[in-house]
């Protein structure tokens, strides 16, 4: 796994510091949904249970591997 300095900035925020590598690995290769953006980013959503059932959104670039941001995602709903 890879990580743009955007991501490396962002993660020293307060509110994305407590996220763990391995709860962004495990979105990348466990997503409940995927969206592609315009630009070509890939967006992937899971569920994390030690975070209180929280989506965990990871936003990777286009080579699917580098990550470029990760962050709860409070409006996110899944379907069911």
């Amino acid at each position: 796994m890879k990580f743009t300095q955007y991501f490396l900035y962002t993660r020293q925020r307060r509110d994305r510091k407590d996220i763990k590598i391995e709860w962004i690995r495990y979105v990348i290769d466990n997503p409940v949904k995927e969206d592609i953006q315009s630009d070509g980013r890939i967006k992937r959503w899971a569920k994390i249970s030690e975070a209180n059932n929280k989506y965990l959104r990871v936003v990777l670039l286009e080579d699917r591997e580098t990550v470029h941001n990760a962050f709860f995602d409070h409006s996110f709903k899944e379907k069911s």
